[in-house]
């Protein structure tokens, strides 16, 4: 599983932020039952006192440590039992001044086993569901919210089937896509007219991957062929430009909307190659929504390129009428 550098980063910061809050409540909490029983406070700072001379008379050499280790805790069992009972007698747990991690795995270090822990990966989560919303509906648009009604019953006279058969394989092909999303998942091209549900289900795909941790950038072509082009020619120098295109280059599920709204050059049908060919050798998985055909594709990026979209890519047609003038036209 791949971690996009900049959203990590952003959900380390909640992460830290959160801890730091947690524990900044811990010692208000702590501090308030100290005032209500002052003694617990000086059994608090014994307790720390004896416990740093265990181990200093663990560590002696030169004598046998023994005896005043044993002294030292039969003293420390003695200051819990009278800390047990004053907290007891103001009605406390008797764990109520220990700071417990609010994850368990890891204890709130973030990381478990040489990788991110559960805790960590929920923030992650979150923060890439937050950068998504800035392109994406991500609260209406989603599986469950789509509905076939839109999309005609009458069969097509061209293809011999209805836009309303089509669209429910094609929501059944994507739900199932996205809830079996994994390594090896391999790649989609969303092709047909503007209007039809492509960004729509893109969406829920992409709610949903990144719902279960995965790493998922969703972005136009326009814009990403511009990012590569900035470093290419070094119109942005820093790392940000750089970060742009690895993020595009190294995520789980890379979302491409738009090909073919951008002013097609030489660059970017070296850049759209480069793209779909190191993703796919890498076996990353790539979603492509378009409103060109198939052939428009071929003679705009090359047949290398689509060549590539045509062996590899599950190819899925959109066809009917414009929904969203449908639903001008009902109100």
């Amino acid at each position: 599983m791949a971690y996009d550098g900049k959203i990590l980063r952003r959900a380390l910061q909640r992460f830290e932020e959160d801890r730091r809050q947690r524990n900044q409540r811990f010692l208000e909490r702590r501090e308030g039952i100290f005032r209500r029983q002052p003694r617990l406070r000086e059994i608090d700072g014994e307790l720390r006192a004896t416990m740093s001379r265990l181990i200093s008379g663990a560590l002696r050499r030169g004598t046998d440590p023994r005896p005043a280790v044993e002294a030292l805790r039969k003293q420390n069992l003695g200051l819990q039992e009278e800390r047990r009972l004053l907290l007891e007698q103001l009605g406390l747990p008797e764990d109520c001044l220990e700071e417990t991690p609010a994850c368990p795995l890891c204890g709130d270090t973030g990381y478990r086993n040489g990788g991110l822990c559960r805790c960590l990966r929920n923030y992650y989560a979150r923060e890439q569901q937050r950068e998504l919303s800035r392109m994406l509906d991500l609260g209406s648009q989603s599986f469950e919210t789509f509905s076939l009604e839109w999309y005609a019953e009458e069969d097509s006279p061209d293809l011999g089937i209805s836009p309303r058969e089509n669209m429910d394989w094609i929501f059944r092909t994507c739900k199932r896509y996205a809830g079996n999303f994994g390594p090896g998942s391999g790649s989609l091209l969303l092709t047909g007219d503007p209007g039809l549900g492509k960004t729509f289900l893109s969406a829920a795909i992409a709610r949903e991957v990144s719902g279960d941790g995965w790493s998922v950038v969703y972005d136009t072509a326009a814009h990403v062929f511009d990012r590569f082009e900035a470093r290419k020619f070094g119109r942005e120098a820093g790392e940000e430009v750089e970060a742009d295109v690895e993020r595009v280059l190294d995520c789980d599920l890379l979302i491409l909307d738009d090909l073919g709204t951008e002013m097609t050059t030489a660059f970017v049908q070296s850049a759209l190659y480069s793209i779909v060919n190191g993703r796919l050798l890498e076996r990353r998985a790539t979603i492509l929504s378009t409103n060109l055909k198939l052939d428009e594709l071929g003679r705009r990026y090359g047949p290398q390129t689509a060549s590539r979209m045509e062996g590899e890519y599950q190819i899925l047609p959109f066809f009917g009428q414009d929904i969203r003038k449908l639903k001008k036209e009902r109100r």
